[in-house]
């Protein structure tokens, strides 16, 4: 019978691409990895990899086999699931991948109500661009992803992924305090000023210049940091201006003047979960408390 370990390692080479990136992943050596694929091959009486210049790729039976493995993974989860529900406690540990804001916003409650309701569960988080996130959730580094969504910028969908809206929020044009910027009333008010955005490729990098250039100009984007705390102090210390998430927010008050954007456009803040481990007792407890704690936000910021 083939080795369901050693399967996972061949499906993990159809998604990453490199023996490398799946030993990085898996926390194994290349060489390690290289030897676990031979033996499977041996188990399988068939060749599963050939060369590709300093590459190796899949041989179609190996394909075979990782469409097999992805659907017995799927069941071995299930049956996981099953047997956690089984038991009269909550247990086990849930790995989060989380961006930056609703870490901030959200997390530290949430973490608070898994400490008091199921004290038992493990949560273990990782601070992890959105699309990223999804895709490594899918693949099974993550068991529950937090991510967001820009208007008209979809968001990556992957197979099997049970996806829930979380929270919506606005996104205003955060305004240095003080009399210098006063007269900023507008979008096209701050045509002049330096910018603060995520680096190229963020979501909301994308989102940001096109709505800025809908508006008639190019932004000045002098600062790129993907840590919008860095990015709200550059703001509050006269430094640049920023279109800042309604959650970046919601720890407190700040000397930023927030501008009204038009049509009041709003992100979407929301969970996805692997549809074979959606119903574990310990992941349904995390999304129940990411649920209240965001609709109590909702309610304080509406």
């Amino acid at each position: 019978m083939l080795d369901v370990r050693k399967l996972r390692l061949l499906r993990e080479l159809a998604l990453r691409g490199t023996l490398a990136e799946v030993a990085a992943a898996l926390s194994y050596s290349p060489s390690a990895v290289s030897q676990q694929l031979s033996a499977l091959e041996k188990e399988a009486g068939v060749e599963l990899l050939s060369k590709a210049g300093r590459r190796v790729q899949l041989t179609p039976q190996a394909e075979i086999l990782v469409a097999r493995t992805a659907e017995l993974l799927d069941v071995l989860e299930r049956a996981e699931s099953d047997l956690a529900a089984s038991l009269s406690t909550v247990t086990g540990t849930v790995r989060v991948a989380v961006f930056q804001s609703a870490a901030l916003a959200l997390l530290p409650a949430v973490l608070g109500t898994m400490r008091r309701e199921h004290p038992d569960v493990r949560v273990e988080m990782v601070q992890a661009e959105p699309e990223r996130a999804l895709y490594e959730t899918w693949t099974r580094e993550f068991d529950v992803v937090v991510a967001e969504q820009y208007p008209s910028h979809a968001a990556a969908h992957h197979p099997d992924l049970d996806r829930r809206r979380l929270i919506t929020d606005a996104i205003r044009l955060a305004v240095p305090p003080g009399p210098e910027h006063a007269s900023v009333a507008s979008l096209q008010d701050a045509r002049e000023l330096p910018w603060v955005m995520e680096p190229r490729g963020a979501a909301s990098r994308h989102w940001g210049e096109q709505l800025c250039r809908r508006a008639g100009f190019e932004p000045d984007v002098r600062f790129a940091t993907a840590d919008l705390q860095a990015q709200t102090r550059l703001v509050e210390s006269g430094n640049a201006v920023a279109l800042m998430p309604d959650l970046m927010w919601a720890g407190g008050d700040s000397p930023c003047r927030l501008v009204d954007l038009p049509s009041g456009p709003r992100r979407t803040v929301f969970t996805s979960i692997r549809g074979s481990s959606v119903q574990r007792p310990a992941i349904l407890a995390l999304r129940a408390a990411l649920e209240t704690v965001a609709a109590e936000l909702a309610a304080r910021m509406d």
